[in-house]
């Protein structure tokens, strides 16, 4: 049920003076994309009569089929509080549909709508709360990102050792008139890097509003003079940014993962879940950590998960159960990115999870020593297995996981793939600085 009808939109538009509004969308890599109209369009864009090219969004459809349909959702209409407050800007986010009025199989909003369906249908509710980490850098004289910083800040620093707090707070205030409820903030471990926690909220909600907060964050840094970069690891020797995701299933108003009769409070689907995450971690992995850039953060000495495990308080491995108890139980997945399509991400955590519960899925035994400081023989031992090293291994291992495609549909696994693989050719060709600075001199 819609918190907003038409007659709504139409009335905050009028009401708040708004002349344009951006009818978004999001592409299968996820990046977020929108179509342009003025309020006087408005009422021709609620009928879901908005149409755009479809074929010219990488990875949507072949010229011939090309049209398609934004049918916007009510409930996401925001008016931008940073730009003009005279002739305002507002958004919806849409959903993507073809002509003769059926979903577009390659919305990924569709698809995640489509495994939260599925949750339902077993009673339970997907509540998801993102940890997002970004950089600021300084831009050049020509207004192009750099990754220049002039300040040495780190783990939770203050101005004015943080030079970048002004624009965070500035960041945070626009969020919440935006109706975000944001948790905390911080300055991150890396200088120049920042964190931005909002709170749990159902998946499809949480989804919209990690591609809000990268808009958000990027328009606020560009107005200090900065880029903000979500790039997984744009500067090597430092920690990378990462974006945890933090879960939970609620059914019938209880958390479906707290048990205080069970080992570690945690109930037996809690188990099931993480087991399911598990099962499919290296399938999953091409989408939680979708660039080439992604590899270079999954190392060792960083914070970042390379081990396919479990634990309650340690940080090294790739699930961890935080402290909290009673509603505030949480599975915590710590491999994806920022660059990540977060809808994408939540469809196949979610479908993971539900498998494990549907089949009873046992989990390893939890690690709970620092996995990185293990010998090779203690990780056999252990059967602790690796997260792929590269995206060309990673694409491989998602086109290996029948489950996780068929999350995805055949079009967008299809249309990933191929992406994915062309993305690693392309560098796999190229000459770096690294390569002329070791070889040049001495072959």
């Amino acid at each position: 049920m819609s918190r907003y009808t038409k007659q709504d939109i139409i009335d905050m538009i009028q009401d708040n003076d708004v002349e344009f509004i951006r009818l978004q969308f999001t592409d299968i890599f996820g990046t977020l994309k929108n179509v342009a109209i003025t309020a006087s369009q408005i009422e021709r864009a609620l009928n879901n009569e908005c149409m755009f090219d479809g074929s010219a969004i990488e990875g949507f459809v072949r010229i011939e089929e090309s049209d398609m349909y934004l049918h916007p959702d009510l409930d996401t209409f925001q008016i931008f509080p940073w730009r003009p407050q005279q002739g305002k800007v507002a958004r919806l986010i849409c959903d993507v549909y073809r002509p003769n009025g059926e979903p577009f199989e390659g919305d990924p909003r569709y698809i995640l709508k489509k495994v939260i369906k599925q949750a339902e249908d077993m009673g339970y509710k997907f509540e998801v709360g993102p940890e997002c980490e970004f950089f600021l850098f300084h831009t050049d004289d020509n207004g192009m990102p750099t990754t220049i910083t002039h300040e040495k800040g780190s783990y939770f620093d203050l101005g004015p050792v943080d030079l970048g707090e002004n624009a965070r707070r500035d960041m945070v205030l626009n969020l919440e008139a935006m109706g975000f409820e944001i948790e905390a903030s911080h300055h991150e471990v890396a200088s120049a890097q920042h964190e931005i926690d909002f709170a749990h909220n159902n998946a499809l909600q949480t989804a919209d509003d990690i591609m809000t907060l990268k808009l958000v964050i990027k328009s606020i840094a560009k107005r200090h003079g900065l880029h903000a970069s979500f790039m997984p690891k744009p500067k090597s020797g430092v920690s990378g940014s990462g974006m945890h995701i933090n879960m939970s299933i609620q059914k019938n108003g209880h958390n479906l993962f707290y048990n205080p009769e069970g080992n570690l409070e945690l109930s037996d689907d809690a188990y099931h879940f993480i087991a399911g995450i598990l099962a499919h971690a290296k399938g999953m992995t091409a989408l939680t950590n979708p660039l080439v850039n992604s590899y270079k953060r999954l190392v060792a000495g960083y914070e970042a998960p390379i081990y396919i495990a479990w634990s309650v308080m340690n940080r090294s491995p790739l699930v961890r159960v935080p402290a909290a108890r009673g509603k505030a139980t949480r599975v915590e997945l710590r491999c994806p990115d920022p660059a990540c399509n977060p809808y994408l991400v939540l469809a196949v955590c979610l479908a993971a999870g539900l498998e494990g519960i549907k089949k009873k899925l046992t989990p390893p035994a939890r690690v709970d020593r620092n996995i990185f400081e293990m010998t090779r023989s203690e990780k056999d031992a252990l059967h602790i297995e690796s997260l792929p090293q590269d995206l060309c291994e990673a694409t491989r291992e998602l086109e290996k996981d029948a489950f996780v495609r068929s999350v995805l549909g055949e079009h967008v696994s299809e249309k990933y793939i191929e992406a994915k693989y062309k993305e690693w050719e392309n560098y796999r060709v190229q000459v770096t600085e690294w390569e002329i600075e070791e070889y040049l001199y001495r072959i």
